[in-house]
């Protein structure tokens, strides 16, 4: 991380194109913040761009802009993120889930330093500096001709690999005392302490969905606990011990147990309050173990992803994210 924070300082008195790669939740975006604000671009913008959260026939309007009429719905110009990071910074976050279409066009405006809005007949001329993020391996993306060579090295001119949080166990007694710092300051005299032995539960996990996970958890203590964290407190993930590195890559739902529900129905059972919670923790199990990264949490749970989003804002769920 030494190492990381040189790179940071050293990039940002530059105007090169700068490549993040590393799991989802590790702080992609917080770097290229960090070199925005260290550069000389810092008094302009930076705006970011969720390339994996945009549907492509928008993307293209997104980044480039469109003129009057250029499509059906299209009332008024509207300017492009890049025309609105001019002098300034754009993040391109998850490029590695653009279009084929698109990086044809990405790579011009690379080269050119132009970008033509959808329906224009003429370019407009801009001084952006990009900063990529992927999760991906885009040498590979390359190797199996799902990414443009061209734009990779374009791309890769200064790259940056941001390692997972398992790697970083040194950082983890530093980040916890961090967040909670954060989500108590919110809270008036509330005390949670972590002790060393939730500590070395800490150190011992994978931490699958990186720091993000992390920060998760501590405002979810911080929410649920007051005083000494219990091990009760913690999600069974991480009682039973850390998941292996295939199951960081391939992400699944653990079911929730309802064994408690059948030895109980002699009592009788509240049946939509035993859906509903067993249809929570699902949902729950799913973005924890995507790192709250909600297209594959859906994609796991075979839903759409605005269904899952839309469940999400109303059983109350979306504070947990953090």
């Amino acid at each position: 991380m030494q190492k990381l924070y040189k790179m940071i300082q050293r990039v940002a008195s530059s105007s090169s194109t700068v490549l993040i790669q590393g799991e989802s939740g590790t702080g992609k975006e917080l770097i290229a913040r960090a070199i925005h604000e260290q550069s000389s671009r810092r008094d302009q913008p930076l705006i970011p761009v969720n390339c994996g959260a945009i549907p492509e026939d928008l993307l293209e309007s997104e980044l480039f802009g469109h003129v009057r009429g250029a499509f059906t719905g299209a009332a008024h110009t509207r300017t492009g993120r890049f025309e609105l990071a001019n002098n300034g910074t754009l993040f391109l976050d998850e490029i590695g889930d653009m279009s084929p279409k698109l990086q044809v066009k990405m790579l011009r405006v690379l080269q050119e330093k132009v970008v033509e809005p959808v329906g224009a007949v003429k370019t407009v001329k801009v001084d952006v500096r990009v900063i990529a993020a992927t999760h991906k391996n885009l040498e590979k993306e390359v190797a199996e001709n799902r990414f443009r060579e061209d734009l990779f090295y374009r791309l890769n001119v200064v790259p940056i690999h941001v390692p997972p949080l398992r790697e970083r166990g040194n950082d983890i007694p530093l980040l916890v005392d961090y967040f909670l710092e954060k989500f108590i300051g919110n809270q008036g005299d509330k005390q949670v302490i972590i002790g060393p032995e939730i500590l070395d539960m800490f150190l011992s996990y994978r931490w699958p969905g990186n720091v993000r996970e992390l920060e998760n958890l501590i405002e979810r203590l911080t929410v649920l606990s007051d005083g000494e964290v219990e091990r009760e407190d913690l999600p069974e993930k991480i009682l039973h011990g850390s998941p292996d590195y295939s199951a960081a890559e391939n992400p699944s739902v653990v079911v929730p147990e309802f064994g408690n529900i059948v030895a109980n129905l002699g009592e009788g059972v509240d049946f939509n309050h035993e859906v509903d919670s067993f249809e929570n923790q699902l949902i729950l199990s799913a973005l924890d173990s995507t790192g709250w990264n909600k297209n594959k949490a859906a994609q796991l749970l075979n839903l759409n992803r605005t269904t899952l989003v839309e469940k999400i804002k109303k059983k109350g769920l979306e504070r947990m994210e953090g």
